[in-house]
């Protein structure tokens, strides 16, 4: 419900950096829920296509400080993974060379505890758990509904999917990301630029670069015989 939200009243104007989806998302969350008003889009100038986007003009890079001075604007890069992140982490501190502070979103509908610190450029969506003595680097981004156990960092630039468990203790390094229902034991340390898969379990700590890939659901189709096999075998004949 629109409702819900804590329209908070507008104190700065930001540029968002990107013209995708994660740009469009960006600026609905903070039009909604945020104290920053977006009143522009700024992309690097090959990737210029359109004038406008969500109804706000888009600048090429080579004129955004002239448009959009740093000292009067503020930033917020709204990227994806790509790259294991580090697309987003090269715009990340080709924002901060042009002298633009970058502010972060934090959902008014994550739970979080006043000891929490983090740094510039995170995107933290709503109904997320993320208990006392919680560190968060620069530009993590946090998509909806995770857990973030006590006393765990998580380093500059990480990704987590939804519905991600971190238990207490848990060292995340830069560049990481962690896929939707995966789960990490306490006491952990994963090491820069790891890919924890979708419902991946973390047990051991891992170096940096590792890959952990679940073991994988096995898909019958309809079509095939055994589909109905299996069903019958579980629930009884489904023949009339």
């Amino acid at each position: 419900m629109v409702g819900s939200f804590n329209r908070t009243s507008k104190t700065s104007e930001i540029v968002i950096f990107g013209n995708a989806e994660m740009a469009e998302l960006a600026k609905y969350y903070f039009d909604l829920d945020s104290p920053y008003q977006p009143i522009a889009f700024a992309v690097d100038d090959p990737y210029l296509k359109d004038d406008k986007f969500q109804g706000l003009p888009v600048i090429p890079w080579s004129q955004v400080a002239l448009k959009y001075p740093p000292s009067i604007y503020k930033m917020h890069v709204a990227l994806s993974y790509r790259g294991l992140n580090k697309l987003r982490e090269d715009k990340f501190y080709q924002c901060k060379k042009a002298g633009y502070e970058l502010v972060s979103y934090f959902s008014s509908k994550a739970t979080t505890f006043p000891d929490l610190l983090h740094g510039e450029n995170c995107f933290i969506l709503e109904n997320q758990n993320i208990q006392p003595r919680v560190k968060l680097g620069d530009n993590v981004m946090l998509w909806s509904g995770n857990h973030i156990g006590h006393g765990t960092t998580i380093g500059d630039h990480a990704y987590l999917a939804s519905h991600v468990v971190i238990s207490g203790h848990v060292s995340v390094g830069a560049r990481c990301f962690i896929g939707v229902n995966a789960s990490v034991r306490d006491f952990i340390n994963i090491g820069e630029d790891c890919f924890i898969g979708m419902s991946g379990v973390v047990t051991r700590d891992l170096s940096p670069g590792s890959v952990v890939l679940p073991a994988r659901s096995e898909i019958v189709l309809g079509s095939d015989a055994k589909a109905k096999r299996l069903i019958t075998s579980t629930f009884g004949s489904i023949d009339n």
